[in-house]
C-alpha cells in the first residue's frame, strides 16, 4: 500500500509540474510555445540510468566509471533543461514570466523524476521494472 500511495503521490506531483509548464506556454499573456521543448529534457534524463544500469554490473559496492558518466550525463541534461528557459528569456522569445513558470515546472518534475528512482529502484519486491 505505501508503494502504491508513493506512486500516486508521484504522478500527483507530475501533473503539477506538467501544469506550470503547460501555464508558461498557453496563457493569453504569454502565448508562446517554445518552452514545450523542455518535454525532450524530460524524456532523455532517465536514460544514461538505464544504459549505466545495464551495463554495469551492481556486484561491487564502489561506484564504477560508467555509473559516474551516467550522472555526468544527466547532470547536464538536466542543468540544459534549466538553461534552455532562461536563454529563451534571455533573447526575448519568450517573456520572464514564462521563463519562471518553466523552470518552477523542472523543479517539480525533476524531482518528481528522482523521487521516482528512489522509490522504485531499491531492487526490492515491488520496483520500477514490473511497471
Amino acid at each position: 500500500p505505501s508503494a502504491v500511495a508513493a506512486l500516486v503521490g508521484l504522478s500527483f506531483s507530475g501533473a503539477i509540474g506538467l501544469t506550470f509548464l503547460m501555464l508558461g506556454c498557453a496563457l493569453e499573456y504569454y502565448g508562446v510555445y517554445w518552452p514545450l521543448f523542455v518535454l525532450i529534457f524530460y524524456f532523455i534524463c532517465p536514460i544514461p540510468h538505464f544504459i549505466a544500469k545495464r551495463v554495469s554490473d551492481d556486484s561491487d559496492a564502489a561506484s564504477s566509471a560508467c555509473r559516474e558518466l551516467a550522472y555526468f550525463f544527466t547532470t547536464g541534461i538536466v542543468v540544459s533543461a534549466f538553461g534552455f528557459p532562461i536563454i529563451l528569456a534571455r533573447v526575448e522569445a519568450i517573456k520572464w514570466g514564462a521563463c519562471g513558470l518553466v523552470l518552477a515546472g523542472n523543479a517539480v518534475i525533476f524531482l518528481t523524476i528522482l523521487g521516482f528512482f528512489l522509490v522504485f529502484g531499491r531492487g526490492d519486491d515491488f520496483s520500477w521494472e514490473q511497471w
